[in-house]
């Protein structure tokens, strides 16, 4: 079934990310919200967005609530993102016997994957390798006996049977720490997954971690590469890569195949991500150089970065299942699926300070400065905003910064990453940026000879380091003259007449102490290549200035300081600043110039042709057309002879270049205005022997392109010399490579 509308049961970047390919695809969308919430970004990126009962994650956690909010806005979808509701069982089943589709795996799916113990036994069974533990939710007891039984030296790792994300997960080193962990471990899981359940296995001390993307339509399994995430702080992620910068082609396909294997045992259907352990110390190319750790069966964090390498929409895609659609339909198969272009790197932007052990503390506050870098090859998945204050009581991701490059060189994608971070501006709340820089500095980094406990055991260092970056590639504050405007204060007893737009002081109509009517004009600003009269908004006296001709300035800058009053009608004040009768100064410059090529400035010219017993072409036209009906076009044009003629003399002796064109009315009173509608060309003889010029063949052009356009009569006294050879403002030889000779 086609999908139509779609609620969104997440928060935060990830839920921003879904609504955008939803709406891409033609889908209505709705959010929701706890209460706590409201201000979220989310909830403005779609169609409409409904409250939830409820503060912090139980209300997103709530799916009977989800269900109902579901149905009541008429929606035939839920995609429930990560984390929250994304890999429950239960969820998934209710939402089925609703009617609406749940997006992801089907209930079943979820169940295998979301207990730890099934999935590793599926591993087993498939001969995939996994790390030694108990496949199966153990007590406290049975954990103290395990980690007993790896004898001196050994390692155990707790973790959630349900979920993953890192919650509910603690490594134990020393006996002592098992009742403790164990308890937290819990704690966590319970509060995160709704699941308390725990299972055990051995540490791998030096591992590096590395998942594979998975997409299936339940019958057809594809992989769209790994994915490396190996640089963690307390079991979450920082640092995602795609793809992994130092696997051999070997391990690579070794990963693909099991993960392929695992995905097409359970008939996979929808995204998923099987995730492996990669032992730095073992054979790559033996037995144990890989352990499978678990499956999420659900779009991941990271999944960015597999986008940014392969152009595809994985969103998109995973909607479009569960559609129903077939990979084949989506256009993937085999031998499509994009091999992965350069190197991407996401970084993970959280609301932390890390400490001196690489431990993270929350912090919080209001954002307020929030300025992502921008640019090529740079995306960034976010819900600040300069303003928001983010709850406490959800995880610290603020953003996720993608940088891809298509060069082959790990190094310039890991340049590029560190170059972003510092074009990060964010201020009002403590963030990771200055430990990611940090971190990317490391050499170890850049050679990728690193393992999931690095930053854990290089803490101190990182944590030193942090405040040792190179100066940030932005300025700290606002510039100056913004700052310096926007403090400034009037007199006691004036209000500020502001800047409605920014732009540069052209003209200030009035002075200190003058007298202002509302409505009259105070000063002239000029922005986007115009300029605007600002009007006074209250009559008063003007008490001080405080912007200056020529002067930028932005807007609502205070221009002037008004002190109300009561002053006499507007209407008297408009008489004496302007004299509606008065032609202004350019006005009548341009009235002259038009007037100068008229037959009555031209006393010497008629009397020459009056002479001959001839006519002047505008008395011809006069006769032709109907009083006051004839528009000249071109009027203005003079001969193409400036490099050996003054402008002067060809204003005298060459006005219209010799040839008068326009359009003027013929027979209106018995035709009609439509009708009687008339192109008219007029040589004039007066002019330079009525010759071709280079500008009364482009004023010919015109003409007869609109002839053409509008379909209508031309009327042409063609009296005249021919061609011209006078015209040397062009470069051609004859003048005839025009539009007109072309065409004709």
């Amino acid at each position: 079934m086609t999908l139509t509308k779609l609620l969104v049961a997440n928060r935060g970047e990830i839920a921003i990310r879904i609504l955008r390919s939803a709406a891409d695809m033609g889908l209505a969308t709705v959010a929701v919200y706890s209460q706590d919430d409201a201000m979220a970004l989310h909830t403005r990126q779609a169609d409409a967005a409904v409250a939830l009962n409820g503060t912090g994650a139980g209300a997103y956690l709530d799916g009977a609530q989800i269900i109902a909010a579901a149905k009541a806005q008429g929606c035939d979808g839920i995609h429930p993102g990560y984390g929250f509701l994304s890999e429950n069982a239960g969820f998934a089943a209710d939402c089925a016997k609703a009617g609406l589709t749940f997006v992801g795996p089907g209930a079943n799916i979820l169940a295998l994957f979301g207990d730890k113990g099934a999935a590793r036994q599926l591993a087993t069974d498939c001969g995939v390798p996994v790390v030694a533990g108990i496949n199966r939710a153990v007590s406290l007891d049975e954990a103290k006996a395990f980690y007993n039984a790896l004898g001196q030296g050994g390692a155990m790792m707790i973790k959630a049977l349900a979920g993953g994300g890192g919650r509910g997960m603690r490594v134990v080193t020393e006996a002592d720490q098992i009742e403790a962990a164990f308890e937290r471990c819990a704690s966590e899981a319970k509060a995160a997954f709704g699941d308390g359940g725990l299972f055990v296995e051995r540490l791998i001390r030096r591992a590096r971690h590395i998942e594979i993307q998975i997409i299936g339509d339940g019958q057809t399994v594809l992989a769209l590469g790994e994915r490396e995430c190996t640089l963690q702080r307390q079991h979450q992620k920082l640092v995602e890569i795609a793809p992994s910068p130092s696997l051999t082609p070997t391990l690579r396909a070794r990963l693909t195949e099991a993960a392929l294997n695992l995905a097409k045992a359970c008939h996979y259907a929808s995204l998923g991500t099987f995730e492996f352990l990669v032992d730095e110390e073992a054979n790559p190319d033996g037995p144990d150089a890989f352990a499978f750790i678990e499956a999420n069966p659900r779009l991941q964090v990271e999944h960015t970065v597999t986008e940014a390498v392969t152009g595809l929409d994985l969103v998109a895609l995973q909607l479009g299942l569960a559609g129903g659609q077939t990979l084949a339909e989506l256009g993937l198969e085999a031998a499509s699926v994009p091999a992965p272009r350069g190197y991407a790197i996401q970084l993970r932007v959280n609301m932390e300070t890390m400490d001196a052990a690489g431990q993270a503390r929350p912090s919080s506050g209001t954002l307020s400065l929030f300025e992502p870098p921008t640019g090529p090859g740079i995306r960034v998945d976010t819900f600040g905003y300069a303003g928001y204050r983010p709850s406490p009581h959800f995880d610290s991701l603020l953003a996720k910064v993608i940088v891809s490059s298509p060069s082959p060189d790990y190094a310039k994608a890991l340049a590029k990453a560190a170059r972003s971070l510092a074009q990060f501006r964010l201020q009002g709340v403590a963030s990771n940026i200055g430990f990611l820089r940090a971190l990317l500095a490391r050499p170890e980094v850049l050679a990728n000879q690193v393992y999931t406990r690095f930053i854990e055991d290089h803490g101190p260092a990182l944590f030193a380091a942090q405040s040792k970056q190179a100066q940030d590639k932005t300025f700290d504050r606002a510039a100056p003259v913004a700052a310096a405007m926007a403090s400034v204060s009037g007199p006691e007893g004036t209000l500020p007449l502001t800047a409605p737009m920014s732009g540069k002081v052209v003209g200030l109509e009035v002075a200190t102490g003058d007298l202002v009517r509302q409505g009259q004009p105070v000063a002239v600003l000029e922005s986007m290549k115009m300029e605007h009269v600002i009007l006074a908004d209250r009559s008063g006296y003007v008490r001080a200035i405080s912007a200056a001709s020529g002067e930028t300035i932005f807007e609502t800058d205070p221009l002037m300081f008004i002190e109300p009053a009561e002053v006499e009608a507007l209407a008297e004040v408009v008489a004496e600043i302007v004299d509606l009768g008065t032609i202004r100064p350019d006005l009548a410059d341009m009235i002259a110039r038009h007037a100068f090529g008229l037959d009555e400035n031209r006393p010497e010219a008629v009397a020459r042709r009056h002479g001959r017993n001839q006519r002047m072409a505008r008395e011809n036209i006069a006769d032709l057309c109907d009083e006051d009906s004839f528009i000249e076009y071109g009027a203005l044009a003079v001969a193409a002879q400036r490099r050996r003629r003054t402008l002067d003399d060809l204003i005298r002796n060459t006005p219209a270049d010799g040839m008068i064109t326009g359009i003027g009315a013929v027979n209106g009173a018995s035709f009609g205005e439509d009708k009687a509608r008339t192109a008219v060309m007029a040589y004039d003889f007066t002019v330079l022997a009525g010759t071709q010029g280079m500008m009364n063949h482009k004023k010919t052009d015109r003409l007869l392109g609109l002839v053409e356009d509008w379909q209508i009569p031309l009327v042409l006294f063609a009296e005249g010399g021919g061609g011209r050879p006078g015209d040397v403002d062009s470069s051609t030889v004859a003048g005839l490579d025009v539009p007109s000779f072309l065409s004709l």
